[in-house]
């Protein structure tokens, strides 16, 4: 019994100092992951300064708080670097309303308000109607959002 466990005891020797280093090595060739693009490619500095949804290009990319911002200019581009938390969606572009209820749902970019000088978009025309008619779903939202972090 005692040479089994000797026995067992060294082969887990050698695969643990085989295993590591290899293990070691895959983790370090791994690629980068890319940042998720924030909301779908449109200028969020547009919403504010040309009063609809525009979008952005490729060559004026943005990565602030795990997403890449496109803008379509390279002035917006430095408007958002130099005051991301103006000019950033609200709830990481999440639609307010289904935040309001508990629900991370995607949103549409092209739905969209601002309240307070806040960019705030939705799902859905519906789900905006739904927050025109109630502003306290906002607040529900906001509260939501707070206990998701």
């Amino acid at each position: 019994m005692k040479l089994k466990r000797t026995v067992f005891r060294r082969w887990l020797s050698v695969l643990v100092l085989v295993g590591l280093p290899a293990a070691a090595s895959f983790a370090q060739s791994k690629a980068p992951v890319a940042a998720a693009v924030a909301l779908k490619g449109h200028d969020t500095v547009a919403y504010f300064t040309e009063k609809r949804p525009v979008m952005g290009s490729a060559q004026n990319g943005y990565v602030w708080d795990g997403s890449r911002y496109l803008f379509s200019s390279v002035k917006n581009r430095e408007a958002f670097a130099a005051n991301p938390d103006r000019y950033a969606p609200q709830f990481s572009g999440l639609c307010a309303t289904g935040l309001s209820m508990g629900m991370k749902t995607a949103a549409d970019p092209n739905v969209w308000k601002i309240v307070d000088g806040k960019l705030y978009v939705f799902s859905s025309v519906e789900a905006k109607q739904m927050v025109d008619k109630d502003p306290a779903l906002l607040a529900r939202s906001h509260q939501t959002w707070k206990g998701a972090k």
